[in-house]
């Protein structure tokens, strides 16, 4: 089989080179042919949308972008539409999840860009969403209106099927043009919804565009970083700071690095009614996407003295993983991830036989669950559904065994009584967590959630005020003026 990936508006297909990217699984193979651009196209595209996101998309208002971006969704939902058809066969094939993982998964996931979503996603950012189109008053006093940058350049990780569609359409909300770098990983779904959008409105269609270059070629990547006013990128932290020394100073950056997510059950939560529950629920989120999300958990820490002991919690989070693996097999690992999982499984089974860990899962099986028999730091997994589960004598704890990985928190997993809730999550921002969900929710963030404690539109655009004296002394000049 054969796929063209990309879009690129104004572009003759003939006269770009394009680039073959192989995907193999289970017999099947896939050539996806991904558009490499030279620096005179680079340049050239990028003046085509630059000139048409400021004649075109900046005329229209946040309510008309949003109707077109849900119908273009709804298209995406539809399990009959075509792309639909092609993306629930053809991702599988390229990302090497099962086909009922990306099917729900899919859909779970582009409800999220509906429009009353959508208005979420505006109203957690902007108190009145209305300044990305005029200027508004400001309590402060006088006038202020948002602006996208003219070009927001989007460098995409392919780590979850469909994650570009996140940045693209908040870079859309604020009316900036678009230029994406397709993940090599997963180099599909920017481009079908890039071709969604020009087919719901073909204006719009000019205004973004989807490309590729291979990482490391660094004057390629130069030639598009020069083009953008701004730049959004997903990546390792090396990777990010590669890109970081060659952006020029004037450009603003808004990097996403690698970050590690854990869980924290109360005692509260361990008995004998709600535990049960409560183990599947915790694995579902070690599940999903086999822990390739920053917000899936590698670590839980449970409290001593519930109903369920910790040791019998893991137990139940193994058998929970167990079951899962048979409706939803882990995906095929490459040769770097196997030996991630061998190399951490084998230094937890040494330790096993010094008796301070309990090992759940057999090496083939595709998944595991260590029980550390004493409390101890936040420590990476091997992913590829690999989790610890720690004891605590009380959550108090949980903050200085986090304390290590600051730098790197991000979702917290809690299941706790109301009362305790509001003082963990107290403690778990100050300690630098910058989102709290349930168990069992962890990878499913909410319209609006705010991407490392940042914000997800407000970051992109720069505000112009009037100020209330420039307000004021234009009356002098007025024609109904004394």
């Amino acid at each position: 089989m054969r796929e063209v990936a990309g879009y690129l508006p104004g572009m003759d297909p003939r006269e770009v080179q394009w680039r073959s990217l192989h995907f193999r699984r289970d017999g099947e193979s896939l050539e996806v042919c991904v558009p490499e651009l030279t620096e005179t196209q680079i340049e050239a595209l990028s003046t085509h949308i630059r000139r048409h996101a400021r004649d075109y998309l900046s005329t229209l208002s946040v309510v008309q972008i949003v109707s077109i971006i849900d119908r273009a969704v709804a298209k995406l939902l539809d399990r009959s539409h075509p792309l639909r058809i092609r993306a629930e066969r053809l991702l599988p094939l390229v990302t090497g999840y099962d086909a009922e993982t990306i099917r729900l998964g899919l859909t779970g996931y582009l409800k999220t860009f509906r429009q009353p979503q959508l208005k979420r996603f505006l109203a957690e950012d902007f108190a009145d969403p209305q300044m990305l189109d005029d200027f508004q008053p400001r309590p402060k006093g006088g006038f202020a209106r948002a602006y996208g940058p003219p070009l927001l350049l989007h460098i995409w990780a392919g780590n979850i099927p469909g994650l570009p569609l996140w940045s693209l359409i908040g870079g859309l909300l604020v009316k900036a043009g678009t230029l994406g770098k397709l993940p090599g990983s997963e180099p599909l779904m920017a481009g079908w919804f890039a071709q969604l959008l020009a087919e719901v409105d073909p204006k719009l269609g000019e205004c973004l565009a989807v490309a590729w270059w291979k990482g490391g070629e660094t004057a390629t990547e130069n030639a598009w970083l020069r083009q953008a006013d701004t730049v959004l990128a997903y990546g390792s932290n090396p990777t990010l700071a590669a890109i970081r020394q060659r952006l020029p100073v004037t450009t603003r950056f808004l990097p996403h690095g690698h970050k590690i997510s854990f869980g924290l059950v109360s005692r509260s939560a361990l008995d004998s009614r709600k535990g049960p529950d409560l183990a599947r629920r915790a694995a579902f989120d070690v599940m999903r996407y086999d822990q390739a999300g920053c917000y899936s958990p590698q670590m839980l820490f449970v409290e001593r003295g519930g109903t369920l002991s910790p040791e019998e919690f893991a137990a139940r989070v193994a058998h929970a993983l167990s079951a899962l693996e048979r409706k939803y097999p882990r995906g095929a690992l490459t040769l770097a991830e196997q030996n991630a999982v061998a190399a951490w499984r084998s230094a937890e089974e040494m330790r096993a036989l010094s008796g301070d860990r309990t090992l759940f899962g057999d090496p083939a099986d595709g998944w595991a669950v260590v029980y550390a028999h004493q409390a101890e730091p936040l420590s990476p997994s091997a992913l590829a559904r690999t989790v610890k589960i720690v004891p605590v004598d009380s959550l108090d704890e949980v903050t200085g065994l986090i304390a290590p990985q600051r730098r790197f928190l991000q979702t917290a997993g809690v299941a706790a009584s109301p009362e305790e809730l509001f003082t963990i999550a107290w403690r778990l921002g100050q300690a630098g967590v910058t989102r709290i969900a349930a168990l069992g929710a962890m990878t499913s963030p909410e319209a609006g959630w705010h991407h490392d404690g940042r914000f997800s539109l407000l970051d992109l655009v720069t505000f112009t005020e009037i100020d209330g004296a420039a307000d004021a002394a234009s009356e002098e000049y007025a024609a109904y003026a004394d």
